[in-house]
């Protein structure tokens, strides 16, 4: 759930046949912080207002196109914006949205599965290796994750997440996700793992916020998520390799977030 885009982050990763530590450390910028902070700001007022507030709930109700294929089955990906990156001074936003259907499935128990944070690491393997719920109050969540994508090489990440859902109606939800910790591992599951510090180690995933939509209509539960997250530039040199696949590893990763929810529901 809260692991939508973990493959933006990844990216360079995956580019570069060598390991991340090979990649050069780079610090988080205050002003990529600043960047990120406002771009999620007036990405949640335009939802509260167009999606929760105005008469438009679904993003895949904005066009019939997009509406049948998620109707049909189709598990529609897209950027949220632009190409779905945004390059800021000091690194990268990325935002990507999708949406997926599931037949026969009620609210309640969409809600159930998603909020079971400790069999994430079985609902969403291999991208989620451990998952557990730390505290809860009402609606909200405290969650951490160990995150992992393989893909030439192995990066693992150490992540904390505030959740929050807020009922709308008795058949739709939103909730919102922010990670307060985002921690690199080196030699994970070796004697020796530790932690980079956090904003000072290789840039892979700096911050992520997803903001989810369920609606029970149609004979089943309509599942939306946003997700934005920041990550380093683009290496001088590397562009050449890395650009491409910045823009196909999100849209990828988030597929698979919403076949793995939908799945689970089946």
């Amino acid at each position: 759930m809260v692991v939508c885009l973990v493959a933006v982050a990844l990216a360079f990763a995956a580019a570069s046949p060598a390991s991340a530590q090979s990649l050069p450390r780079v610090e988080l910028r205050p002003e990529a912080s600043r960047a990120f902070n406002h771009y999620i700001r007036e990405r949640e007022s335009s939802i509260l207002s167009k999606r929760i507030q105005g008469g438009r709930f679904l993003w895949a109700d904005d066009t019939a196109d997009r509406h049948d294929r998620v109707m049909s089955g189709a598990i529609v990906v897209e950027p949220g914006r632009d190409r779905g990156v945004v390059e800021v001074r000091g690194g990268m936003l990325n935002d990507w949205i999708g949406a997926a259907f599931l037949p026969g499935a009620t609210l309640s128990r969409v809600l159930a599965t998603i909020q079971n944070y400790d069999n994430h690491k079985q609902l969403y393997r291999p991208e989620v290796v451990d998952s557990r719920t730390l505290e809860r109050n009402g609606n909200n969540y405290k969650v951490r994750l160990r995150l992992v994508k393989k893909k030439i090489i192995t990066v693992v990440l150490n992540t904390d997440h505030d959740i929050t859902y807020f009922p709308v109606d008795a058949t739709r939800q939103y909730s919102k996700s922010r990670t307060t910790r985002v921690a690199e591992v080196e030699d994970a599951g070796e004697p020796g793992e530790r932690e980079l510090t956090p904003g000072d180690d290789h840039g892979l995933l700096w911050n992520l916020d997803t903001f989810w939509r369920f609606l029970e209509r149609d004979g089943g539960v309509w599942i939306e998520c946003e997700a934005i997250s920041l990550t380093r530039g683009i290496p001088v040199g590397l562009g050449w390799l890395i650009t491409p696949i910045v823009r196909e590893l999100p849209k990828e990763s988030l597929t698979q977030t919403l076949e793995g929810t939908r799945r689970a529901l089946r």
